[in-house]
This record gives structure tokens, sequence and C-alpha cells, in this order.
């Protein structure tokens, strides 16, 4: 189903796209956060995994519940006053106070491993099942509706996000995505104490399932948790040349890539963040250029 026929104007199809993407770079930095916990705990159960629970909780306090609270100051009224979704805007409210419950609850200065595991995992799902409902309803409705500006609305929640994140990280808000290269990258935030790389988990974002529309946002979200001296490894359904390109001129000479499969049904790759090596030569590590060979449709 194409985004056109569901906007009522260009402007607010172009808002719609980048209202998605969005969500998909926030689902994929929230992923890796949570992958790379949930290994810390399997790896040392009686450890409190301090390092990637604190990484993530300071994720959500630095993006995912201002996003939140953005939603509601800018879109939700809008929606609520349409009858067709007034219930529907009051259960994702009742959402986005259960992600700051369970944020909350690993934001403890002495948690149970077992519980933090339980937790990590829970907000994953839930901010996962919700985006889903705002991307595949509310978003949609209000692009549709000719007395509302989806754009307008997501320009005064892109407005209000940035005004809120200039004193700490400049966190771009919904909307901001306009371009394949125009956000800048996230890092770990200022949360992680880099340099433990020898006890971080390579953690594993599979994207074979993820619709293409979403997944370059949604690999460069996951990247954006990655810290200096770790790495992730991407499970893709192709040779993602067209995403290391676009890697490369979003933060060059930034990943080594490393290829452990080359298809032909499965291409796994391991992108490490820092430490690049000097034989750039050899085709098993390095992005790809985007001057180099001319690469295959990303599909």
């Amino acid at each position: 189903m194409s985004v056109l026929t569901l906007a009522s104007d260009p402007q607010d199809a172009q808002a719609l796209d980048d209202a998605e993407a969005h969500h998909a770079r926030l689902a994929g930095e929230l992923a890796v956060h949570v992958k790379t916990l949930l290994a810390a705990v399997d790896r040392d159960p009686d450890g409190d995994a301090a390092r990637p629970r604190t990484a993530l909780v300071s994720f959500c306090d630095r993006a995912l519940l201002p996003h939140a609270g953005a939603e509601e100051a800018a879109l939700y009224p809008a929606a609520r006053a349409m009858p067709e979704a007034r219930l529907l805007v009051e259960s994702l409210t009742g959402e986005h106070r259960r992600l700051t419950a369970l944020v909350d609850a690993l934001r403890s200065t002495a948690p149970d491993p077992v519980r933090t595991a339980a937790d990590a995992g829970a907000l994953q799902v839930l901010f996962e099942e919700h985006v889903a409902k705002e991307n595949g309803l509310v978003l949609p409705l209000l692009a549709m509706t000719p007395e509302v500006s989806l754009a307008e609305l997501l320009g005064h929640m892109h407005h209000a996000l940035t005004g809120a994140a200039s004193e700490d990280s400049g966190e771009d808000g919904e909307g901001s995505a306009s371009g394949e290269d125009g956000e800048e990258a996230g890092g770990c935030g200022g949360a992680c104490t880099c340099g433990g790389a020898e006890e971080t988990a390579e953690p594993e974002l599979d994207v074979r399932e993820i619709p293409h529309a979403l997944r370059h946002a949604m690999v460069l979200g996951a990247l954006d948790a990655v810290t200096e001296g770790t790495a992730m490894v991407l499970v893709a359904p192709h040779d993602p040349l067209p995403l290391l390109a676009q890697l490369e001129r979003r933060r060059p000479g930034a990943f080594a890539v490393e290829y452990l499969e080359r298809g032909p049904e499965t291409w796994r790759l391991r992108l490490r963040l820092g430490h690049r090596t000097a034989d750039a030569s050899d085709d098993s590590a390095g992005p790809a250029h985007p001057d180099g060979p001319a690469a295959p449709a990303d599909r």
C-alpha cells in the first residue's frame, strides 16, 4: 500500500515516511541496547550488567521517553479529536505509562539480573508493538485527513524535541529523517563507560523480515548504539552494499566491516566501530565506498 494514496498532500506523504523512519531508528537502537544487556546477563547471571543497563536507561531518557512525551503533546490531541481514533489514543497513552514504568524499573540501583532481563525484553516488545500501531493506524489517519496537517504536527513535535535536547545530546525529533544522510550519529549517548569491549557481546540484528522501506533506518539506529571498540552483527537477505555506502557517507571511516557469510540466501556482516584495519584493499573489511563499484539494487 502506497503512502501516496493515504496522504492528503505530498508534504504529509513525506512526513509519514519521515515519522516511520524515525520510529525505525529508535527501534533499531533500542534493539541493540536490549540485546547487549540480555547477552551480559546470560554471560554472568550473578552480575548486575551495570554498563549495558546504564546505556539502555540513558537511551530511553535521552530519546525514547522524550519522543513519547512529544507525541502526546503534538500528535495525540489531533487524533483524539477523531471519533474513530479516540479509544486507540487512550490505549497508546497508557502504553507510554507502561514504557515509563519499565524504564524506571531498569533504573533501579540494585536490580535482580533476571528481572532486569525480563523488563528489558518487555520494553522492546512493547515499544515495537506500540510504534506498529502508530505507523499502521494513527499516522495514516492523520495524513489522510485534509483538515489536519501531519507535516505541521510533526514540525511542532520536532521543534519541541530539539529544544529539549539542545542542552544535552541534541537528539533529532520526529520528522527529521528527510534525506538518507540527514541525521547525526548518536553514538553511545555518553551513557556507557566505553573501553570495556571485552565485557560486551556482539548483538545481532536480523533485518530479513524488516520492510525494505524501513530497513536502512533501523540499521542506522542500531549502529548508533554500538560503542567504540565493539561490534554488531548484521544479518541481511542480500549483500548490503547500498547500506554500507550510506553508512560511509554518514560516518566516514568509522566502521570496519567483516563478511562472516556471503549468501546465497543470507549475508552476515560484523560492523565494528573504531580500530579499522589498514588493509583497505581486502574485500572482507572496510565499508563499501559510495564512489566504488556499482552496487546491486537494494531489495
